[in-house]
């Protein structure tokens, strides 16, 4: 029998498997440019499945809202012509119907719309106001020497706000006009008995309200953009006002833990690090840290595995199994990495908007969120609108249901348990004492289904309404705001302009006006975009967390930071001091 070294094989191989090859660059935007991975999805997708998720998102409501002032009219005519046949009690009769269906429809349609107004920005809004906007920044960036000063940058950014809404509202009004002359917007009974004969003028119609909303929200975005306090960067050390003894919190985002021991991140591909020896290196150096001055706080915000798939979760609670002093003190909330990556190793698979796939993950991200801080967090009872009961305690009477889902994966989509996701939100982790430190846990993640369309945030209306009633419930307590996605951009030149699109908060520049009245007690934290950030939008404190993980070979040095967080008798929180650990690259096994 040969008892040579093992490695001797992998010497002797022509192509090593641990270096990877060019299928772990498929969706590597650190290694192939975003044309290159466009040009593989339109040659790789699925023609069929495409055109019918694109009829079920957006050509079926299209066509439903082209045709609704037709129907309308139509049945708003035959109204019309009944009551006027009817005298006297008959007619209060029917308008008393009419007011009672439409009391009692109207508050769930009112939840409907709100919950899907965002959506429709994403489609018909952020898209072409955001590119536009990103592009013009990216120039006027490039052209800024890197000593200007913030307050410059800022008037820049608000300039290029406002011509990108004027950009975005001419294209809306091409679109109306070229429209308005193919439209109908009177219909009778008659038309409907012909749908096909419907077909145009529906379509005319939904083009002439897509295209006059796209000129009217690029507008208002772009004045919201341009009149709101600009992002601007802060030194790394700050006066705390509290005069007590700070929190101590590491502050960790975007680990992608994968699967195998020598597998590719899918964002960074062979441009970043094999296996998982940085991040386990990453939670030893946390260890230390907190054996020579005791940590608060673990907070991790969002995108622990790299694709949400099983086995990355089981190298993350590995990980966690190591160092149970951390495992005390951390805690997480989901990243897009971890809910909406359809498929790591397809970049061009499209779910369908009822595939279970997408509540898979959502369960295996809420189990780990369960096992890691469910005994101590709280979620937040909309009966109430107070805190409620642990997370531990909320998830528990689904136990049997999501085992189930897990092991059989059903087809039909459930919606018992997509409400029990979105009751799990917001996450609080309450303040000690009055003047202490608590926590809002978010999930920021947009719906998604498709793998290039994964990154895009949203964070929902009711979420915020919950932090306000919490927070008046703590009159003097400080907060710490995790969330995986930046707020909004920040005033500071990328690589390259795919970095700036479809990334952000959809709604990111509303969440901060609702956030600005009560500011000074909050310290928002975030990851996401993989920068070392740290400044303001008006008096709001922001904090982004490097990846320690990503964009570093295994030779490269990365970091993460420690923070010191004071909290006033007042409830106003400061960042008083600022740690960075650094975690040493190490030499890779392949030259």
């Amino acid at each position: 029998m040969d008892d040579s070294d093992p490695q001797d094989i992998f010497e002797l191989a022509l192509i090593d498997p641990r270096a990877g090859d060019v299928e772990d660059d498929a969706s590597s935007t650190k290694q192939r440019k975003l044309s290159a991975i466009a040009g593989s999805i339109l040659a790789e997708i699925s023609i069929a499945k495409f055109l019918l998720a694109w009829l079920l998102l957006i050509g079926l409501p299209g066509l439903l809202l082209g045709a609704g002032p037709l129907i309308l009219t139509a049945w708003l005519s035959r109204v019309t012509d009944k009551v006027a046949t009817l005298s006297g009690l008959g007619s209060i009769l029917l308008l008393g119907l009419l007011a009672l269906v439409g009391l009692y429809g109207l508050r769930p349609l009112v939840r409907l719309v709100e919950n899907n107004f965002w959506a429709l920005q994403a489609i018909a809004v952020q898209p072409v106001y955001g590119l536009f906007r990103e592009g013009l920044s990216q120039l006027a960036e490039k052209r800024l020497s890197p000593n200007s000063d913030m307050n410059h940058r800022a008037k820049r950014r608000s300039a290029t706000a406002l011509a990108a809404g004027l950009l975005s509202s001419a294209l809306g009004l091409s679109l109306f006009a070229l429209a308005w002359p193919h439209t109908q917007w009177h219909g009778t009974f008659a038309d409907l008995a012909n749908p096909l004969r419907l077909a145009l003028p529906a379509i005319a119609n939904a083009t002439v309200i897509g295209g006059g909303y796209l000129a009217y929200a690029s507008l208002l975005w772009a004045i919201a953009d341009a009149t709101m306090p600009q992002p601007l960067a802060l030194s790394a050390n700050k006066s705390g006002s509290g005069g007590g003894t700070p929190s101590r919190i590491a502050h960790l985002s975007d680990l992608h833990i994968v699967g195998e021991p020598f597998g590719f991140r899918i964002e960074s591909g062979r441009a970043g690090p094999r296996g998982n020896d940085r991040a386990y290196r990453l939670f030893d150096l946390l260890s230390k840290e907190h054996a020579r001055r005791p940590l608060d706080l673990v907070l991790i915000t969002g995108d622990m595995t790299d694709a949400g798939r099983s086995s990355e979760w089981i190298e993350f609670f590995s990980m966690l199994a190591r160092h149970s002093e951390l495992r005390a003190r951390t805690l997480i909330l989901p990243g897009n990495h971890d809910l909406n990556v359809v498929d790591r190793s397809n970049p061009a698979r499209l779910e369908l908007p009822a595939s279970p796939s997408k509540q898979l993950r959502q369960l295996r991200t809420l189990s780990a969120m369960a096992a890691v801080q469910g005994d101590r967090v709280r979620v937040f009872d909309r009966a109430t609108q107070r805190l409620g009961e642990t997370l531990a305690e909320r998830v528990a009477p689904y136990a049997d249901l999501i085992r189930s889902f897990a092991d059989q994966k059903r087809l039909v989509r459930s919606t018992e348990l997509a409400e029990l996701w979105a009751n799990c939100f917001p996450q609080v982790l309450p303040p000690a004492h009055d003047h202490g430190l608590g926590v809002f846990l978010l999930n920021s993640n947009a719906e998604s289904n498709f793998s290039f369309t994964n990154a895009l945030g949203m964070l929902p209306t009711e979420d915020l309404k919950a932090l306000r009633s919490i927070m008046d419930q703590y009159p003097t307590a400080g907060w710490i705001v995790g969330l995986h996605h930046h707020l909004i951009e920040y005033p500071m030149p990328v690589a390259s302009l795919s970095e700036r699109i479809g990334t952000a908060l959809i709604n990111g520049s509303w969440v901060v006006r609702q956030l600005n009245p009560v500011a000074v007690r909050l310290l928002v934290m975030h990851g996401h975009r993989h920068i070392d950030w740290i400044g303001r939008a008006g008096p709001l404190q922001i904090v982004s967390a490097p990846s320690p993980v990503m964009g570093a070979r295994e030779c490269d040095e990365s970091c993460f930071y420690i923070h010191d967080i004071d909290v006033s008798p007042e409830g106003e929180v400061g960042l008083v001091h600022l740690e960075k650990i650094r975690v040493p690259g190490k030499n890779p096994v392949v030259a």
